[in-house]
């Protein structure tokens, strides 16, 4: 028999009302619905290990993926779920608004080495605690302009998001999601796309958000998104860094000067970044200038790599010949998903 939502809310409320505390809801996951979301999240532990297992056939990827969607969103229609971290499921990415507002799920399924597809789902925090979930539908198999326009839920250009970082202008909120995507055999991309809400609380992906100029490496302006593709095995770093406020991305070269092949692209050893200034992502390839060198300023990311360079308050200004012979820093240290 299948419970009402009204029933189950009832039941899950009876021991905060019996102890006195009824103010609990509205900040906490309730001890009776962390009970029921236990045991549905172990349940589901083994599916979702198994819809990332590249060692599987395709069609067993793809029933464990099937599996888990379904018993994913009965889980999270157990009322104030949006508290529960559903943590142990390691395939599954989850990045949260500052303001705890919302969270967006995304993950990640593969059919062979040449097919990748991203799915997700945004998880709103409701006062009632009631199931307000807006699913992710990837479309980049279906596009060849992945960067033309501003995209909703149901034609999203599919990326695991690992990190989300929140910006404002003119009393506007604006969320920059940080993903990664398998792509195909030969080559994977890296996104940074803007996520917004219209009037009507419905999320809007994408915008006129970057400013930079074209070249071989980016993609054409008008952007509506930003992306690096690189060669599949190289590790490639796209990440916010706090202390600089910027976000930090590798400079990439071709390995046999054929840079409009993206599958040949590689780290260089310096860096580029995006500066937000007033509602903008404005591209600069000087992210250190102006730090001090001082330790409790510089990230510890990169101190020692910037200290090996001997470049820790500068990079070599447009314009002006680079001697140095392309390499790739053995001591790098990267962000969480550098793949």
């Amino acid at each position: 028999m299948k419970l009402s939502f009204e029933l189950i809310k009832k039941v899950l409320l009876l021991p905060i009302l019996v102890f006195g505390f009824s103010g609990l809801f509205a900040q906490h996951l309730p001890a009776a619905a962390y009970n029921v979301l236990q045991p549905l999240e172990d349940s589901l532990k083994q599916a979702s290990n198994d819809m990332a297992n590249p060692d599987d056939e395709f069609i067993f990827r793809f029933k464990a993926d099937s599996f888990f969607t379904r018993g994913f969103v009965n889980a999270l229609k157990v009322p104030y779920s949006f508290y529960y971290p559903f943590d142990s499921l390691e395939s599954v990415s989850r990045v949260y608004a500052p303001d705890s507002s919302f969270r967006i799920f995304t993950w990640e399924v593969m059919k062979d080495f040449t097919y990748y597809r991203q799915k997700g789902a945004i998880q709103f925090n409701t006062p009632d605690g009631s199931l307000k979930l807006i699913p992710l539908f990837d479309v980049s198999d279906f596009t060849d302009k992945p960067y033309d326009s501003v995209r909703g839920p149901k034609n999203w250009i599919g990326a695991v998001y690992y990190r989300l970082i929140e910006k404002t202008y003119n009393n506007k909120k604006y969320y920059t999601l940080l993903g990664s995507d398998g792509n195909g055999a030969r080559s994977r991309k890296k996104w940074m796309e803007v996520m917004t809400f219209d009037d009507k609380g419905n999320p809007q992906f994408g915008g006129r958000y970057f400013q930079y100029q074209n070249d071989e490496l980016k993609p054409k302006q008008p952007a509506y998104r930003f992306c690096l593709e690189y060669k599949k095995d190289a590790q490639v770093r796209l990440s916010y860094d706090k202390d600089l406020d910027k976000i930090i991305f590798d400079h990439l070269f071709s390995e046999d000067m054929t840079p409009e092949l993206h599958y040949t692209l590689v780290p260089y050893g310096d860096y580029e970044a995006f500066v937000w200034k007033n509602g903008i992502w404005y591209h600069t390839t000087t992210p250190f200038d102006g730090a001090p060198l001082k330790n409790d300023f510089v990230p510890k990311s990169l101190e020692k790599e910037l200290k090996k360079k001997g470049e820790q308050n500068q990079m070599i200004p447009p314009g002006q010949k680079d001697e140095r012979v392309p390499h790739e820093s053995k001591d790098k240290v990267r962000d969480d998903n550098t793949n």
